[in-house]
């Protein structure tokens, strides 16, 4: 079997790895991200330690990103399918559940078209129930 090097969906800028990193001494190295589209910030990506958001069949695993599975709702992936997103960090305070709230900045996305030929190499999505039954039998 060959290992393919895919291309991701997600990438990040420093500051949301430097930002993970805090996250992570805070909370555990069992993070999670989910962007639902929603209205305001619902269509910010937000993050979650790992289980105090449930995940289902209407959404969207794009990728392992530093570490973290991210999630998006199934509506909201059918409009950025073809992009490649770039999680980052700006300052202000969002008016989600994410936790890096407290800390006066939120996670945003950047964008930006796939070419046509990492359109053919992109990493396979998944849907939530699938990666919580991967998941259960690990």
């Amino acid at each position: 079997m060959t290992d393919q090097k895919y291309t991701p969906r997600v990438i990040l800028s420093e500051v949301a790895i430097e930002t993970i990193d805090i996250l992570r001494k805070r909370f555990g190295n069992d993070l999670m991200f989910h962007q639902s589209g929603g209205c305001c910030d619902g269509s910010s990506p937000m993050c979650f330690e790992k289980g105090d958001f449930k995940v289902g069949t209407s959404d969207i695993w794009l990728g392992d990103v530093y570490g973290c599975d991210f999630f998006m709702n199934q509506d909201q992936f059918e409009y950025w399918k073809h992009t490649q997103l770039t999680l980052d960090v700006t300052p202000g305070r969002g008016s989600s559940f994410s936790i890096e709230i407290p800390m006066g900045i939120r996670f945003m996305i950047r964008s930006r078209l796939f070419t046509t030929e990492e359109l053919e190499n992109l990493i396979p999505t998944k849907t939530g129930e699938e990666v919580l039954e991967e998941n259960q039998l690990k």
